[in-house]
């Protein structure tokens, strides 16, 4: 993009995808060609309106704290217009942000359109990233798939930075690639007639249509979807075949592959290319799909240790009053069980009552005996262990990988035990054993009597394919899982923790007294019950 384009990059945070919509947070970042031009805006908006449970939840903003916070819509829109003046208005969402949100709130307010239409850069992202490697182009999917900084997710403002991030190390390579760099060229980018190369749908669902050149299978099925009577599938089809007839093959797609601080590790030169769908390039495909699955993996295994550790220090503390807690809600529980018995069967029917308690319980026991175990041996690990265990980690878990031998159910077997005790280890911090099995992994894999295997594999090109969407589907499942441990009440005690290790003995004091108020509470209600049996029957059987 030249230089000297100067535009405006805009995110709202809303009340919901339900009308009437209500923009809450408008947060905007002037620019000029890639690069930030200023401070950027951040206002919330006060509509005096509820905000549903579900929005609430992704944006965290309620009728109070907007009503704390906000300002007047007339006022934010006032001061917006004074900041954005008649630049073209961009977002990763434009359709939505300005079309459906923007626009119509502006229109019942009375308020003039404020900038003038730019382009959308989930579009931009969207094509300069075909076929997307990461699964999907959700914002905060490409953040973690690309190793982009964290600013806050679903705030205005955070997802703002996100997509400066996003466009300026990632889309403006690629975009230079193509030459794009004017303003004028990326808009027409965006809005050029387009479909992704994965086919979305169909027989031959999320292959690449440029595979149809080698494959008259594939070829056909695009025919027979260009001859269809629907007019958005004939349309598709037909862009398909003309894109073949052109002789065009795989559009460049961008995948870094550089460690979490930023330097590239020697795997790859930055950005990997993918221009044919040949052997060479799957395999090529396949190495840095791996390498991002093993930092996700271990980016993941770290975070979830650190929040069990903490999860084992408050078990450790208030397990006694958990288990007696829960001992008392299951002795409610079958009292009332025994009553309703007694009183419709009989005191014989009843009587059997007291063994399913005693099962039921012993089983409630040894479930906090498991808890307990798992969590035994959660430790720490200082900055120079983490150091040493990352690199072994990834190491190994790039050499040996339960997808090497996908189509052999013995070896991968032995795959799928040895990555287990890789993972176990990493969980447990056990460096001396990723130590030994990096050592003489195949010494390992005979001590544990498992099925010998070759440490090198070769695959077919339709394997290869197999095995690249397999870890594909495998990072984008990942990536979901970080964000819900980062969204979990235990992941925000823990990052509280780490500054301040004191909090935890005090959620254990808040935690305790309320446990100790309910155990009270249900001692008196199991009490009662026991009263009502044995007014009935002499005494409680249990």
């Amino acid at each position: 993009m030249n230089h000297n384009t100067p535009w405006i990059l805009i995110d709202t945070e809303t009340s919901g995808i339900a009308q009437p919509i209500f923009a809450v947070e408008l947060a905007a970042q002037k620019m000029r060609g890639w690069e930030r031009d200023g401070e950027p805006f951040r206002r919330l908006l006060n509509h005096g309106c509820e905000v549903p449970a579900e929005a609430s939840r992704v944006n965290g903003f309620t009728r109070e704290i907007l009503e704390r916070d906000g300002s007047p819509p007339e006022e934010v829109y006032r001061d917006f217009a004074a900041y954005a003046g008649k630049l073209p208005v961009v977002s990763y969402n434009l359709d939505y942000d300005r079309d459906q949100v923007l626009l119509p709130e502006w229109k019942k307010l009375g308020i003039n359109e404020i900038g003038t239409r730019g382009f959308c850069a989930l579009k931009l992202a969207q094509r300069l990233l075909d076929p997307v490697p990461a699964g999907n182009c959700k914002l905060q999917t490409l953040r973690q798939y690309y190793r982009l900084p964290e600013h806050g997710a679903h705030t205005a403002l955070g997802d703002v930075e996100t997509v400066i991030d996003l466009m300026q190390q990632v889309l403006r390579p690629l975009a230079g690639k193509r030459g794009l760099d004017g303003w004028d060229a990326l808009r027409d980018f965006t809005e050029d007639e387009w479909y992704p190369s994965r086919l979305p749908f169909g027989k031959f669902k999320d292959r690449l249509y440029q595979e149809a050149a080698g494959n008259a299978e594939l070829n056909s099925w695009l025919e027979w979807l260009a001859a269809s009577s629907n007019e958005r599938s004939s349309t598709m089809g037909l862009w398909y075949l003309a894109q073949l007839a052109s002789g065009v093959t795989l559009e460049d797609t961008a995948l870094l592959d550089l460690d979490s601080d930023g330097k590239d590790d020697g795997a790859t030169d930055g950005l990997v290319i993918f221009q044919h769908a040949e052997v060479a390039q799957y395999r090529r495909l396949v190495e840095v799909a791996r390498g991002r699955l093993a930092d996700l993996e271990l980016e993941f295994g770290i975070e979830k240790s650190k929040v069990d550790s903490v999860r084992a220090r408050l078990f450790g503390a208030l397990r006694k009053f958990y288990q007696e807690r829960d001992r008392l809600r299951l002795l409610i529980q079958y009292r009332n069980v025994y009553l309703h018995r007694l009183l419709s069967d009989g005191e014989e029917a009843a009587g059997k009552t007291a063994g399913d308690y005693e099962r039921e319980s012993g089983e409630k026991d040894r479930e906090y005996d498991s808890t307990a175990s798992a969590l035994k041996g959660k430790r720490e690990l200082n900055e120079e262990e983490t150091a040493r265990l990352k690199k072994l980690w990834k190491k190994l878990v790039r050499m040996f990988h339960p997808d090497q031998y996908e189509q052999d159910p013995e070896k991968r077997k032995t795959y799928e035990l040895l990555t287990q005790a890789i993972n176990e280890a990493r969980d447990r911090g056990d460096i001396e054993l990723l130590e030994a099995i990096a050592k003489d992994p195949q010494a390992f894999i005979l001590k544990q009597g498992w099925v010998p295997v070759a440490l090198d594999g070769s695959h077919t090109l339709a394997q290869l394919r197999s095995l690249y969407e397999h870890l594909r589907a495998r990072i984008l499942e990942l990536i979901e899982t970080l964000d819900d441990l980062r969204a979990s009440p235990d992941y925000e005690l823990f990052q509280i923790a780490e500054k301040d290790e004191r909090v935890i003995d005090d959620v254990v004091e808040t935690q305790k007294s309320e446990l100790e108020e309910e155990i009270d509470a249900l001692e008196a209600e199991a009490d009662k019950k026991a009263a009502e049996i044995e007014e009935l029957v002499g005494k409680s059987p249990f």
